[in-house]
């Protein structure tokens, strides 16, 4: 596909196998059709890596973090469980934000937790509504612990962002779905990476091996839970699809 912008002329032409065609520039076709472009351009300059949270590296697209802090306000669980630690950004905003809701805490997985990341988090200010637990996501030793440190009749949100490919995310899936309850949702993070198969630091098996494969490849095997964007609760624009690296991702629970 060939994009080209022509801001004197206002509009955005498209080239594709189905021919030529010209789009209004400042339209919801057009805007989405370069947000999509942007969203791969910024993931290979790595933009996502120039931001932080309350001190500490936040490796997401602000635009998902806005998205999920919804979610979280709405439903108000009692705790989250986040695999994928890496400096532990994401663990200190879902602290910050229960701090904010006067409730709930996080827990977070990864079969490396670096001893300086470690450090950080657990000096932060927040560290108090965290617990760390080192180990294999998907290894029946961790998942038992992470089912222990949860108490009878809590709200569990499972976020999934540590190894991506298409069967390590299954089988976090199978893992940690028993753990989330009813209205609540499991979310397999960055599916991005099926449109990153022909970008620069992409990876051509990515096109079929990514987390939105496994997503809907579990969502067909177990019909307790449906892929279900969250719904906007403020919408005054004509736009209907997120700018995201998780798209294909949201798996909620059948209440």
């Amino acid at each position: 596909m060939r994009l080209t912008i022509d801001t004197d002329a206002k509009k955005l032409t498209r080239e594709d196998e189905d021919g030529v065609r010209d789009i209004p520039l400042y339209t919801r076709e057009a805007f989405e059709l370069l947000s999509n472009e942007w969203v791969k351009v910024g993931w290979s300059c790595k933009y996502t890596y120039t931001f932080t949270w309350l001190g500490r590296p936040i490796i997401q697209l602000p635009d998902d973090l806005l998205r999920v802090q919804e979610v979280i306000y709405q439903l108000k669980p009692d705790v989250i469980v986040e695999t994928g630690v890496a400096h532990g950004g994401s663990l200190i905003f879902y602290a910050s934000l229960f701090r904010l809701i006067g409730k709930g805490r996080v827990i977070g997985v990864d079969v490396e937790i670096r001893p300086h990341n470690r450090a950080a988090i657990e000096s932060h200010p927040l560290s108090p509504s965290i617990t760390l637990i080192e180990g294999d996501a998907v290894a029946d030793e961790t998942v038992a612990r992470v089912r222990a440190a949860l108490k009878p009749g809590e709200t569990v949100l499972v976020l999934l962002d540590s190894c991506h490919t298409k069967e390590h995310v299954l089988r976090e899936l199978v893992a940690y779905s028993p753990l989330v309850t009813s209205g609540s949702y499991i979310v397999a993070t960055d599916g991005l990476m099926k449109d990153l198969a022909d970008v620069p630091r992409g990876n051509p098996e990515w096109a079929n091996d990514n987390p939105a494969a496994a997503a809907a490849e579990f969502a067909r095997r177990d019909p307790s839970f449906r892929l279900e964007e969250p719904r906007w609760l403020f919408n005054e624009s004509d736009l209907t699809a997120a700018v995201t690296h998780w798209p294909g991702a949201w798996l909620r629970k059948a209440i």
